[in-house]
């Protein structure tokens, strides 16, 4: 990524929030969930665990109050964020953190979260709809495959989640295929760029996003009772996180930077499937559960800090509305 002076931010409020801001929060409820299939082995309350998540679900609100407000003050400044990594991961995140809202509060009131899912369902295949006009319209230089791709097209399996949370079970099934095929090209076009490319150390932190789909596709085809491909899943994720915690050294070796939120959502991810099948795959849910956990908190802690204290935008280019 080239570095572009800043630029000057106009008199106003929330004219530059920054989109990689999102990834964190992402992460934050996906490990509450987690916590809600986990809280037993621990003996943590049950109520204990809704409170954070009540918590977790005001602070994602309000993120995205924030980002709606730049959104008004000038439409166009969505394909200026699209545009760059860290807005492209950042506003995918933020569409897959309203749909994992949905989950929240499905158990409460499903009837009343379905307005809810529909306006992010919407929000999400708008999402992609200006993701194919930026891929065209980019430079050839730019129209390369990344694992920030995961986020809106393999997270459809993340509104398939929803979807069943609250009563659509066929249209989650509709979205899982679709979550499932469009992984697989994915990450086999990863693979292949990969075997032609060196990963440079600042984008690193990003290759943790492909173990992400194998956690929300995997669980949904375990609550879809496809219980053989979500163990396939399952197996391979524990592969893949094995890989990254012992290149963990690799992985980081540039330093902290925004694209650790990467870091967050998978571990949630991942902790969640495990913990879903039971048996066999507890012992590993419980301890990603609490690894995710330790990595989760202080990654979003900081992240969020740069974002009060205006830091966030500035290291992460975010567009001025």
């Amino acid at each position: 990524m080239a570095f572009k002076y800043p630029k000057p931010t106009p008199k106003g409020l929330w004219r530059r929030t920054p989109p990689a801001m999102f990834p964190p929060m992402l992460g934050a409820i996906g490990m509450g969930l987690a916590w809600r299939w986990g809280a037993a082995s621990f003996g943590v309350p049950g109520e204990a665990v809704e409170l954070l998540l009540g918590g977790l679900m005001l602070l994602g609100a309000f993120g995205l109050i924030a980002y709606a407000v730049k959104l008004l003050r000038r439409p166009s400044v969505l394909i200026e964020d699209l545009r760059i990594l860290p807005g492209y991961a950042g506003v995918s995140a933020a569409v897959l953190l309203l749909e994992q809202l949905v989950s929240v509060i499905g158990p409460y009131a499903m009837l009343e979260a379905r307005p809810l899912f529909w306006l992010a369902l919407a929000l999400h295949l708008g999402l992609l709809a200006s993701l194919v006009w930026v891929f065209f319209t980019a430079p050839g230089a730019q129209r390369r495959v990344t694992p920030a791709w995961h986020l809106p097209w393999s997270g459809l399996g993340v509104a398939g989640l929803a979807a069943q949370h609250i009563g659509y079970s066929s249209l989650a099934t509709v979205l899982f295929w679709a979550a499932l095929a469009l992984s697989l090209m994915i990450w086999a076009a990863s693979a292949e760029q990969y075997r032609r490319e060196r990963v440079p150390a600042p984008l690193r932190p990003l290759l943790a996003i492909h173990l992400a789909p194998m956690g929300y596709v995997g669980a949904l085809a375990w609550e879809l009772q496809m219980r053989g491909l979500g163990s396939a899943l399952a197996t391979v994720a524990v592969v893949v996180a094995l890989v990254l915690i012992v290149r963990a050294r690799w992985l980081l070796a540039a330093g902290f930077s925004p694209l650790w939120g990467a870091l967050t959502y998978p571990a949630a991810s991942t902790a969640g499937l495990w913990l879903m099948a039971a048996g066999r795959w507890h012992l590993a849910g419980a301890l990603m559960l609490v690894l995710g956990t330790m990595i989760t908190a202080p990654i979003a802690f900081m992240i969020l800090r740069d974002w009060a204290a205006g830091r966030l935008a500035i290291k992460t280019n975010a567009a001025v509305a």
